[in-house]
């Protein structure tokens, strides 16, 4: 019997060892990202279709979106919402992890993607000198 209530003492006790940190974590309100995390606007088109800053891009195949609680979320039931997130790429240049932010957190500075065009209006061209003949 003694040992019986020590071996449940002992169980008890490394549950609350391992309990306490998650519950640290989710008290403190803040998110540990990693540090190649970007951050962006992300709307759902069509999953897996999405655009990131008015770019579009794809999840990638086993892709894991986070809400405010560190819950997982499906892609279906963000359509055509912005939401202000940080975000993860793999190798071929598909969103991996998708964290959707608080107010607190979308206020952190962060580096983002950005929107890139690869063309210039004929209008911003620049003019080419007048000739004097």
């Amino acid at each position: 019997m003694n040992r019986c209530s020590s071996a449940f003492i002992a169980g008890t006790f490394a549950a609350l060892l391992i309990a306490l940190p998650l519950s640290a974590q989710a008290q403190s309100g803040t998110r540990d990202f990693p540090a190649k995390a970007l951050r962006g606007t992300l709307v759902v088109v069509q999953p897996p279709n999405i655009t990131m800053d008015d770019r579009e891009t794809r999840l990638s195949p086993g892709a894991r979106i986070y809400n405010t609680n560190n819950s997982l979320v499906m892609s279906s039931s963000l359509l055509n919402k912005a939401l202000v997130v940080n975000y993860t790429v793999d190798l071929r240049d598909q969103i991996q992890n998708v964290w959707i932010l608080t107010e607190a957190e979308a206020k952190e500075k962060r580096a983002g993607f950005g929107v890139q065009r690869n063309y210039v209006f004929e209008s911003l061209q620049p003019k080419p000198a007048a000739s004097t003949n």
